[in-house]
């Protein structure tokens, strides 16, 4: 029997690790799949034919579990950077550009949040939560940006941080704010829209304010298992998203923007040389 020749053995198996996070990856329900990093991934996985490649839906805990395992090989194309999660987790260029993470009330209750208020709308969440006067949820483990997560990190008054630990954690939190278990959430104004959508409540009735001395945007990564396959993958991936998030991406998240053509423009801007 002749031998394989040597081109021929097999490649290697990159997981890529997608978790439940609308509107970039949805699971369930009529717009199951149609996110903006569920269509990326197809246009990524052909541009990178090196690799054989497995998509694993996984929990947060799940993710990042395996994400740090020195001897895994798995890629998270939805991770904010943060100086902790570099020290396990090797991280791409710039991909796209969310709207920064704010605050999502109920607008019967906006007299509550109205003294923390700047003339351009931007909320004074320090403030807020100095003041004693509403309880907040928002998801843990989660990085909101070093903004956010600073002001988070320095709150004494932290039983009015309501930690929801489960999956689709906004949709749940979005319930239990309806039932005055607290008074705001803190997540994506786009995510919050999404969960808003899908159970049926009015948008009308919802109100988001952005964050004071936060950036309007926040980049996102695509991280990978911080050991010599994850390096090798990472020169590829940069490679290829140098090219797929002005070409692909960028117009498959605006589709869930509310201010398609304001994020479309601003979008011109957010690869320049800075962002690598």
């Amino acid at each position: 029997m002749v031998g394989m020749p040597a081109t021929a053995q097999a490649k290697e198996t990159l997981t890529w690790l997608l978790r439940d996070f609308p509107p970039l990856t949805i699971f369930s329900g009529p717009q199951t799949g149609q996110g903006a990093i569920d269509k990326l991934m197809p246009e990524l996985i052909a541009h990178m034919p090196e690799y054989d490649h497995k998509v694993m839906h996984v929990n947060r805990a799940r993710g990042t579990q395996m994400l740090q395992d020195p001897d895994g090989f798995a890629c998270d194309p939805t991770l904010l950077w943060t100086a902790e999660r570099e020290k396990t987790i090797l991280f791409s260029i710039p991909t796209y550009a969310t709207p920064g993470n704010g605050v999502t009330i109920e607008q019967r209750n906006h007299a509550l949040f109205a003294p923390f208020l700047d003339n351009d709308g931007h909320l004074d969440l320090a403030a807020l939560l100095a003041s004693d006067k509403v309880k907040v949820g928002i998801v843990a483990e989660r990085s909101y940006g070093p903004v956010i997560d600073k002001i988070l990190r320095e709150t004494t008054q932290s039983d009015n941080l309501i930690l929801h630990y489960g999956n689709a954690a906004v949709g749940s939190m979005l319930e239990m704010e309806r039932l005055d278990r607290f008074q705001a959430i803190i997540s994506y104004w786009p995510e919050a829209r999404y969960h808003a959508q899908q159970q049926g409540i009015p948008l009308s009735e919802l109100e988001f304010f952005p964050i004071k001395n936060a950036p309007k945007y926040q980049f996102a990564h695509i991280g990978c298992s911080k050991n010599d396959q994850g390096r090798a993958a990472m020169q590829v991936i940069n490679r290829e998203m140098r090219v797929l998030r002005v070409t692909k991406l960028i117009g498959f998240y605006a589709e869930w923007m509310v201010k398609k053509e304001e994020y479309l423009r601003d979008a011109q801007t957010f690869f320049d040389e800075g962002q690598n």
